[in-house]
């Protein structure tokens, strides 16, 4: 619910903050020659002659630039304080030497993704070691599962957002591309009135056509790269989510054998 709302108030955002600037920024009368409003003098008013698509484009920037921002600042939380490597030889440790304890304060230093799985684990195992009715298989089922119930938890926070980092990439070069095509059928246009062909007309049909090119590409490639590099760093902090979660219920198993 509060994901649907976050996007909703973001695209809504986006579009006003958009249609602002295209309107009061770039289609600024200082931006276009006194006696030809169609012929920009700068690159603002080339923009502006991209059209109402380019509000479209803007607002898919604004939007992807927003999730890269939030997906950066999210996975830095989720790694927590610290070198994770560091952090996970302590805990090992600790859980060699049979202290809990210590191992559990570990987490609640560290904080981040990793540490509140483990922690989930160990809290659970440390409640279990009381209960004397359940031996040492079942008690080992149970961390497990309160494991895997933490990472059904943690993991999706992970990957939040990503999808919409991929759909906006994808959907950026469509409305480019709508873009474009509708700046060509202008220029065409003007290429067969009758007689000598408007030239700002046309000028103005290619230049809605290439910025409505560039506005398509600034945002797929924004929004391809950042959910190549956050798929990426997801995928790395899972893979030591699995190794950690492994080794700690190895060291726990041989130490339940031995009690």
């Amino acid at each position: 619910m509060k994901q649907s709302v976050f996007i909703t108030t973001l695209l809504i955002v986006s579009i006003v903050v958009s249609t602002i600037i295209f309107v009061f920024v770039f289609g600024a009368p200082g931006n276009f020659k006194p006696d030809s409003p169609k012929t920009p003098v700068n690159i603002m008013g080339a923009i502006y002659l991209g059209g109402p698509v380019v509000i479209a484009l803007m607002t898919l920037a604004i939007m992807v630039i927003t999730f890269t921002i939030e997906r950066g600042l999210s996975l830095a939380k989720a790694k927590g304080k610290g070198p994770i490597e560091v952090f996970l030889k302590k805990v090992q440790s600790n859980l060699t030497e049979g202290n809990i304890d210590a191992a559990i304060d570990e987490c609640n230093k560290q904080k981040g993704s990793i540490a509140n799985i483990l922690r989930t684990g160990l809290e659970r195992y440390q409640t279990l070691q009381v209960d004397g009715s359940k031996d040492a298989e079942v008690k080992l089922t149970e961390v497990q599962s309160a494991i895997e119930e933490a990472m059904m938890l943690e993991v999706p926070l992970l990957e939040k957002n990503l999808v919409a980092l991929s759909t906006i990439a994808s959907v950026s070069v469509l409305v480019g591309l709508f873009g474009t095509v509708v700046g060509m059928i202008r220029a065409f246009q003007a290429l067969a009135t009758a007689g000598t062909p408007n030239a700002a007309e046309l000028s103005a049909g290619i230049s809605e056509a290439l910025i409505n090119t560039a506005g398509g590409l600034f945002g797929a490639i924004i929004g391809t790269l950042a959910y190549n590099f956050y798929t990426t760093k997801v995928g790395n902090l899972t893979y030591m989510i699995d190794e950690a979660t492994y080794n700690m219920m190895q060291i726990l198993a041989v130490r339940s054998r031995k009690a």
